[in-house]
């Protein structure tokens, strides 16, 4: 299986990403061996995900909503059916 996922930093903002082990990269973000973006904004909290089959798909929806303004972005937490 494949992630996309969005997380809240320490600062509040948000970062996407995709992986193919959740657990283990949200475990790699808060270890500062994550994203760039995240190592000086820990802890990170996992607010949503979404699950594909394929890598080229969750790339695409990282790619999709990495592009939405932040209001977009929290619609998409909401109204998701991923954590909160």
């Amino acid at each position: 299986m494949n992630y996309t996922y969005i997380v809240q930093c320490r600062d509040g903002s948000l970062y996407t990403g995709w992986t193919n082990d959740l657990k283990k990269r949200i475990e790699a973000h808060n270890a500062g061996k994550g994203a760039k973006y995240t190592k000086s904004r820990r802890p990170v909290k996992l607010l949503y995900y979404e699950e594909f089959d394929s890598r080229e798909e969750a790339m695409r929806r990282e790619y999709e909503i990495k592009h939405m303004s932040r209001k977009k972005k929290e619609e998409v937490i909401q109204l998701g059916t991923g954590v909160f």
